[in-house]
């Protein structure tokens, strides 16, 4: 299928961040965008408010006529996620429409662009977001397709004026398969979809394929320590390619040193708060310099970078509370969150709200989680967020509680949960999780505030 030839797309899971992404994209093109989700979200009102038609039914009865024979020019884009008996999806499938997983769609959108594609097990949205910013913050430009919702510009793609795309390259399913990038970013390579891959070794040969993948002449930018070769590396911790010196705090915000052979730059504010932010900033300082981009521009884009939501983003910064939520759902990415809270707030007591993510990834990292978590001072554990999965007999967030030394812990339901902060009132709060915790947000911040 050629891009120029598409007018009519249906996405199968459109309320998802990354098929809401396309959605956005191909509307912007003009053409006519429908699509299927379970429930509605705030995302989905969004879409909706844009003039994208959605359905909440899972009814073949509800896909418009324009899509319900096969003519030139329709794109059916599905997502993984999506139960294989979807009366939706077998409808299309029955019709005889080939079905496009978003992956392979961004592939035919990146092909024969400047592609920057970036990967990891975790830090790729943000990574990938600062890459964005930099682009779009010094005049350079660039289009983006992103995992989270950009807080610079309240979306999840960006619309440029030449060539360049960034693209966030997700290894669930092998999607960043599809991708053949001309700078292709690895932030990290932790075991992790072992439902999909089975063992850590068959996820770090796909992230090599990946590498692999790269077009002729372009360029490879890994973490340092990770089982990759060539390319450039860079670190916070080691000698590498490109590092970050003189990492310190000061009033609350985060300060580093960039050093990528002849090139410094000093005294960089990150606008965003965490140590691991910084690694993700030295990675998109390096693309930024290798696209051309001063070091005096990377600098303002970086202090002017306000985040992603859902990445350690401040729902409540007053002098009684700090609260924070994040999207962490990987026993590494919850250590670096809570990590750099306690570096912020080292006198403060942390309650921790985690709701663990899929009943395998429990299974599979359960000692990790009971590790990290054990690093709050008080964890409040939500029931798991199944996901696309069916229980596994024995696995529930007993077993993250059972393996936990703090004792300061329990599993609780989200209403209780809200009830414990309204009457307790923690001064540092901290919610965490890729499922549906996300609606506590709003309100724990009306506990907070009594708002």
């Amino acid at each position: 299928m050629e891009l120029r030839n598409i007018q009519r797309v249906y996405l199968i899971g459109i309320g998802g961040i990354g098929m809401s992404g396309l959605a956005r994209y191909f509307a912007h093109l003009g053409c006519i965008v429908c699509g299927y989700d379970k429930t509605p979200t705030d995302l989905t009102d969004e879409l909706h408010n844009e003039g994208i038609q959605i359905t909440f039914e899972d009814n073949c009865e509800n896909v418009p006529k324009s899509f319900r024979d096969v003519v030139e020019g329709t794109l059916i884009i599905y997502t993984p996620a999506i139960p294989k008996d979807s009366d939706i999806l077998n409808f299309f499938q029955r019709k005889g429409f080939t079905l496009w997983k978003r992956s392979q769609v961004l592939g035919l959108i990146s092909k024969g662009r400047f592609t920057i594609g970036v990967a990891g097990t975790h830090g790729k949205t943000t990574t990938s977001t600062m890459v964005a910013h930099i682009l779009k913050d010094s005049g350079k430009d660039c289009s983006a397709f992103l995992g989270g919702i950009a807080s610079n510009y309240q979306t999840n793609v960006l619309f440029g004026n030449n060539d360049i795309v960034v693209v966030e390259a997700d290894e669930y399913d092998r999607s960043f398969l599809t991708l053949y990038p001309d700078i292709a970013i690895v932030t990290s390579m932790d075991a992790d979809h072992l439902d999909i891959y089975g063992d850590h070794s068959q996820l770090t040969e796909s992230f090599r394929m990946y590498a692999s993948q790269i077009k002729p002449g372009g360029t490879l930018i890994h973490r340092k320590g990770l089982p990759l070769e060539k390319g450039f590396t860079y670190s916070i911790t080691e000698t590498a390619d490109a590092i970050a010196k003189n990492i310190r705090v000061e009033d609350g915000d985060f300060y580093f040193d960039f050093v990528s052979g002849d090139v410094s730059i000093k005294n960089i504010k990150l606008g965003i708060a965490g140590v691991h932010n910084i690694e993700n900033a030295v990675a998109a300082s390096k693309v930024g310099l290798m696209l051309g981009i001063s070091g005096d521009a990377i600098k303002r884009a970086l202090g002017s970078f306000k985040g992603v939501k859902r990445r350690f983003e401040y729902i409540v910064k007053t002098p009684a509370h700090i609260y924070i939520d994040d999207y962490a759902h990987h026993p590494e990415e919850l250590r670096a969150t809570i990590s750099s809270i306690k570096k912020l707030y080292p006198n403060k007591k942390l309650t921790t709200i985690f709701q663990p993510h899929l009943y395998t990834r429990t299974r599979d990292f359960v000692e990790g989680f009971a590790e990290v978590l054990d690093m709050s001072d008080e964890v409040l554990l939500l029931d798991i967020y199944p996901a696309r999965e069916l229980p596994v007999e024995g696995v529930t967030s007993a077993i993250i509680l059972d393996l936990m030394k703090l004792e300061n812990r329990q599993i609780i339901s989200k209403e209780a949960a809200i009830e414990k902060v309204r009457s307790e009132q923690p001064a540092l709060l901290l919610t965490v999780g890729a499922g549906d915790i996300d609606q506590l947000v709003q309100p724990l911040k009306s506990a907070l505030t009594n708002v």
